[in-house]
């Protein structure tokens, strides 16, 4: 049961389908005592009593072990009746409503049911950490939003993406369009604005002066993030639905388009550090480019052995580059972080290239080769030695100056092993880099890591799936990564399908934070850095604090579901975390 006086740090990381079977079992069993107050009274009675006797049991075994043993009590250990200061408090179910409505009383029976519910009711975009640049607060003077408070401007809308940094805020909206605000767009917008229309985006990757948008059909739109460089810059000719007939767009921009693509070959995901950028195409081919206005990758970041300004292929300065040394590798997953890069394949091999200073390539730094240029194979294998166990990447995340991976391990037959446990597998999640703001999870502060370190609140974890009868690992449906913080999301058995059975409540899945906090953007209230993940409270404490009074519960973030909206629609979304930098997203996805 958690603790009232404050929301617990994660360590277990008991799920929510765990909790919530332990609850229906004492509910089962104390049916009577908990919806009869009367009798839990006339119950408390026959406990104080029975304490009585028992103390007057005691009090006699006392005295006659002092007299067996000639007026002598013997140096032995004996059982003492239990103090009261050290007994849990003991917490009863609050008692069902007369006159409310089953919604109502699963409100009041389950926090984890009143989160989810509300997530669907009101979709929105909650913020938190530095509001320097009026980024997690438009309408607000105040220097930081020290836990999650939502944005006025997009209650009840629903978003493709989103993407922070401490001065610029950049969005898609549902019907594809980019919205901008923060004082590096506009010092003058106080609220999100529409920039580019009519591309159909679906995500955002963004640089020191520069967003990147990915339509549906693959291509891919590079805008400067000035509201005036945009007006003052070169606008490109838009075709439009009328035949023969064009028009000029209303503000600058590039579209990147990568050489050598096959006809049904298109990009399918991009990312973006500080100065450069990647391009995933759905063949499996990777390319990088330069993404900034003011300066070109110099720390290995590109891929491209030996690449800098001065030798260049001909042509625009951020032209994409096929990284040929990872052809013949089916590249499945990209990340970036300020400076560096990482991606994995479909066999779960890891190449990591770009700048190693703090160890985030997953490799020990080193003065004379600090950069490294060129993609080098991570040996998964070492972090596995003697487990009998083989390692696949299942994702790879990145932000600033640190790495992340998750890995499926299974467990294989070997000459020491005696057989048990053949073919399980273990999930497990891996850090890298700088380790100073706590960013490792590993519980240490670390200023290098270049050897990966296993977050042991995030590794070897299992739950209990009763739809299938069987135990599995519980793996991470999610990592985003800041500058400085990660948010981790849980891909723990959740439960969106309460609607119409009778007393079952809706439960989503565990997420967690850590690293640095100077800002507040960890969400917890507090400016302490975290180096475990940890849990923060649930984002609307005032319809918490209505329903359920002071108790403290833990946030959980809504999984995919397919709602109804208040305008009537229907339609699939769900709840994501963004970390940006120095402040922190959570919004409605669809």
């Amino acid at each position: 049961m958690l603790p009232k006086t404050s929301v617990p740090k994660l360590t277990s990381l008991p799920t929510a389908r765990a909790a919530s079977t332990r609850a229906s079992m004492q509910s089962r069993y104390n049916t009577r005592v908990l919806s009869a107050p009367a009798y839990a009274a006339k119950r408390q009675q026959h406990f104080m009593r029975s304490l009585a006797v028992i103390t007057a049991a005691a009090g006699v075994a006392t005295v006659s072990q002092y007299y067996l043993n000639d007026g002598r009590l013997l140096n032995t250990a004996y059982a003492e009746a239990p103090s009261t200061a050290e007994q849990p408090d003991i917490q009863f179910e609050k008692p069902r409503k007369r006159g409310a409505t089953k919604e109502e009383n699963r409100d009041l029976v389950s926090s984890q049911h009143l989160q989810v519910r509300r997530s669907w009711e009101n979709p929105g975009v909650y913020a938190c950490g530095s509001n320097a640049g009026k980024v997690v607060a438009p309408d607000s003077d105040a220097s930081y939003i020290k836990t999650p408070r939502r944005i006025k401007f997009f209650d009840g809308k629903l978003l493709r993406d989103i993407k922070l940094d401490s001065n610029l805020g950049a969005a898609i909206d549902e019907q594809g369009n980019l919205l901008q605000w923060g004082v590096d767009y506009s010092k003058e917008t106080t609220q999100p604005t529409v920039t580019l229309k009519g591309k159909n985006l679906i995500s955002l990757a963004i640089s020191k002066d520069r967003i990147m948008g990915l339509s549906s059909s693959g291509k891919v739109y590079s805008l400067p993030v000035s509201a005036a460089d945009q007006a003052a810059g070169t606008k490109p000719s838009e075709s439009s639905w009328i035949p023969f007939w064009s028009s000029t767009s209303p503000i600058s921009y590039r579209t990147i388009t990568p050489s050598d693509m096959s006809y049904s070959e298109k990009v399918s995901t991009i990312a973006g550090g500080q100065e450069h950028a990647l391009l995933l195409t759905s063949k499996g081919r990777l390319f990088s480019m330069a993404s900034a206005t003011d300066a070109f990758p110099t720390r290995g970041q590109l891929g491209v052995p030996g690449l800098s300004w001065d030798n260049k292929p001909t042509g625009p300065y951020y032209q994409p580059h096929e990284l040929t040394t990872l052809r013949g590798f089916n590249i499945a997953k990209i990340a970036c972080g300020d400076y560096h890069s990482i991606v994995a394949d479909t066999d779960g091999r890891v190449f990591s290239f770009g700048n190693n200073t703090s160890g985030q390539l997953g490799f020990d730094y080193n003065t004379e080769s600090a950069v490294v240029d060129t993609p080098a194979l991570l040996p998964l294998q070492k972090l596995y030695a003697g487990s009998s166990q083989t390692p696949v990447v299942t994702s790879v995340a990145a932000g600033g100056a640190n790495s992340y991976l998750t890995v499926d391990a299974t467990k294989i037959a070997s000459r020491n092993s005696d057989g048990r446990h053949i073919g399980r597998v273990t999930a497990d999640t891996f850090a890298c880099g700088a380790g100073i703001y706590g960013s490792l999870g590993n519980s240490r502060w670390t200023h290098v890591q270049g050897t990966p370190t296993k977050i042991p609140a995030l590794s070897s974890l299992f739950e209990y799936d009763e739809t299938n009868n069987t135990v599995i690992p519980i793996r991470l449906a999610s990592i985003s990564a800041g500058n400085k913080h990660v948010a981790a999301v849980m891909n723990n058995v959740a439960h969106t399908g309460a609607l119409n059975t009778d007393g079952e409540t809706y439960w989503g899945r565990d997420i967690v934070f850590w690293g640095g906090n100077e800002h507040y953007q960890l969400g917890t209230g507090k400016r302490n850095n975290v180096n475990t993940p940890t849990y923060i409270q649930p984002l609307d404490q005032v319809a918490e604090r209505k329903v359920r009074g002071k108790e403290e519960h833990r946030f959980q973030i809504t999984p995919r579901s397919t709602v109804r909206l208040a305008d009537g629609r229907k339609v699939s979304m769900e709840q994501r975390v963004e970390c940006g930098r120095d402040c922190t997203a959570i919004y409605s996805g669809v």
